[in-house]
């Protein structure tokens, strides 16, 4: 009797922490039955929220089933190199997406999600004001891999229904003769991505500055 081999990649999950109490957050996971956590947080602290700092998750997620693995440096919305960041200060998604470091961790994800039920974890509770939607899960989706993110409310929304979401927010057409569907959606998520990218307040001073004297 033959038999047939997916050989498409497992799926993943994204979750925003928010403000949800612990046992909420815990029962979010254990829904969907997550086996492994992976923080993209370029800072994984939280001063408000200090039940999602680095150490209590590596600490308090095990008992529950649940393995932390920290991928900040290499999928987070900030980066150290000023090559990421445009005039104003502003990190450029697309040039984070090129980085070495950041194809790394995509493959990490990707390694991660073949033994175990993956979430990328990050902090805003609406996917599509945080870079795991707008930065990491499009470039996993270029590599086959399903994304569907956990809601507030523990419901998943596929990838797709979060994009048709941002294409309506910002009033962009649902179809145009002109242009295709993917240049709709590569116009909103750089629309998005200049909207919510971090800006670097030490490279803006340090430009505006720069700017100020060239034109003395």
């Amino acid at each position: 009797m033959s038999s047939t081999v997916n050989s498409s990649p497992p799926g993943v999950l994204t979750v925003g922490h928010s403000n949800h109490p612990w046992g909420v957050f815990v029962g979010l996971l254990q829904r969907h039955a997550v086996t492994a956590l992976v923080d993209v947080r370029s800072v994984p602290y939280s001063r408000f929220n200090p039940q999602f700092n680095r150490n209590r998750l590596e600490r308090e997620l095990p008992p529950h089933g649940v393995h932390y693995v920290f991928l900040g440096r290499e999928l987070g919305a900030r980066s150290d190199d000023p090559a990421c960041y445009d005039e104003t200060g502003r990190v450029q998604y697309d040039r984070l997406a090129r980085k070495p470091a950041f194809r790394r961790g995509l493959d990490r994800i990707v390694q991660e999600a073949a033994r175990n039920r993956v979430t990328l974890m990050c902090a805003e509770k609406d996917p599509l004001s945080c870079h795991r939607a707008i930065l990491v899960a499009p470039a996993l989706e270029c590599r086959g891999v399903e994304i569907q993110h956990i809601l507030a409310d523990g419901t998943l929304e596929p990838h797709a229904h979060a994009l048709h979401r941002l294409i309506d927010s910002l009033k962009l057409p649902a179809t145009d003769l002109f242009r295709s569907r993917r240049t709709l959606v590569t116009e909103a998520l750089a629309r998005r991505a200049a909207r919510i990218g971090y800006v670097n307040p030490e490279l803006a001073t340090r430009r505006v500055s720069s700017n100020r004297k060239s034109k003395g």
